[in-house]
């Protein structure tokens, strides 16, 4: 069994989703609402939790997995990069998604975990503390939720009655202020956690999305659930979001492929 098809089988797949799910629910639930966090040099916030959480992980990972490198959102950019071309593979963590509704008390967050072999994402891991809901999806085997089988809806929405996530502040200003003015949606809405944006628009529950600017370890996980769920993505130039760099990516999708092809019609046409 090659590194890539490691997690067909069953008993392995099963160890790691209950390992992530034990881990987050001991070092990101048990500290919700009792938030001990700071600023880093780019103003972000960060909080015992995420250092934590990555600690543990990557501790928990190494143990069961050492032939994987470790890529998390704490580490060092020199780090990132060198993990991530590693020979046999790559674990991509986020351990807070959504670290500052976290650290105010929102409870919507979750936990991100993906795996790159070969330059592919071939499996990924999203749980949301808060619901006891973990999204799963390895590459060519479907998606679920919770251990049912995740698709996204298939009955036709149209574009003026659907429902969108957007974050507007990663935006530029014409193409937000249009949004604004000159909805093509029904309503929208801005969660504040991209990897569970990924999974809500896998779980049917907005059809449209769209995002400026996210980080790998933001997207890499909900990315593959959306699509081994049936849902559509691109960048807003037309590409695929994901590629195997340290880099920002803007993201759109939609959960049919009519709806799909309107909505980036949309954008396309408005955001220049």
């Amino acid at each position: 069994m090659t590194d890539r098809h490691l997690f067909e089988n069953e008993t392995e797949w099963q160890t790691l989703k209950q390992g992530l799910v034990q881990l987050a629910k001991q070092e990101v639930l048990s500290r919700f609402e009792h938030v001990t966090s700071q600023r880093k040099a780019d103003g972000s916030v960060v909080t015992e939790a995420d250092l934590q959480m990555q600690q543990k992980t990557q501790t928990f990972l190494q143990q069961h997995w050492p032939q994987f490198d470790f890529l998390g959102e704490e580490s060092t950019e020199a780090e990132q990069n060198c993990s991530l071309h590693h020979e046999q593979g790559c674990w991509i963590l986020d351990p807070v998604d959504g670290t500052n509704n976290f650290a105010n008390g929102i409870p919507f967050y979750s936990v991100s975990l993906a795996l790159v072999v070969k330059g592919e994402i071939v499996l990924g891991l999203i749980y949301d503390p808060s619901r006891n809901e973990l999204f799963a999806a390895r590459k060519g085997m479907g998606a679920t939720l919770n251990d049912y089988a995740l698709t996204v809806p298939n009955h036709q929405v149209e574009l003026k009655h659907s429902i969108a996530i957007i974050d507007f502040k990663r935006l530029k200003a014409s193409l937000a202020s249009q949004l604004v003015s000159h909805p093509p949606y029904a309503s929208q809405r801005s969660y504040g956690s991209v990897a569970l944006d990924w999974c809500w628009i896998a779980a049917g529950r907005g059809q449209l999305y769209c995002h400026g600017s996210q980080h790998l370890w933001d997207y890499a996980a909900g990315w593959l659930i959306l699509q081994e769920a049936g849902g559509y993505s691109s960048t807003l130039e037309g590409e695929p979001v994901y590629i195997q760099q340290v880099v920002k990516r803007s993201a759109i999708a939609a959960t049919t492929a009519k709806l799909f092809q309107k909505w980036q019609t949309y954008l396309q046409n408005h955001s220049t």
